[in-house]
């Protein structure tokens, strides 16, 4: 439906009668319509970046981390906004905090 058929359908008749119901109903259903974009995509979205954000800022040195690119390592390091990640023996790489989607952390039973 473009704009220009909405502008026609929630304008009252040219003569005059009624009408008025119909600009409220379509406003109810525009306020429904955002609050439904809001809490089914807006307010979901606003909690996984609060936690995303609570994982970069809980990193530290010696925990195991998975990179956006698949990449598996351990921390070495950690600075501001960078990371260094050992990803093998003798081999360090420095990597965005940003690109960390997920901190491996083991079961205290099963560390030894």
């Amino acid at each position: 439906m473009n704009l220009l058929a909405f502008v026609f359908m929630a304008s009252p008749p040219a003569d005059g009668s009624g009408g008025g119901g119909s600009l409220v109903s379509t406003l109810i259903m525009f306020g429904s319509i955002i609050a439904i974009f809001y809490f089914m995509i807006l307010r979901p979205q606003q909690k996984k970046q609060k936690q995303h954000q609570q994982l970069m800022e809980s990193i530290k040195k010696g925990d195991k981390v998975i990179l956006s690119g698949g990449m598996h390592g351990t921390v070495a390091g950690v600075e501001e906004k960078i990371v260094l990640v050992q990803v093998a023996d003798n081999v360090k790489m420095k990597f965005e905090k940003g690109s960390i989607t997920t901190v491996v952390r083991e079961a205290e039973g099963e560390k030894k």
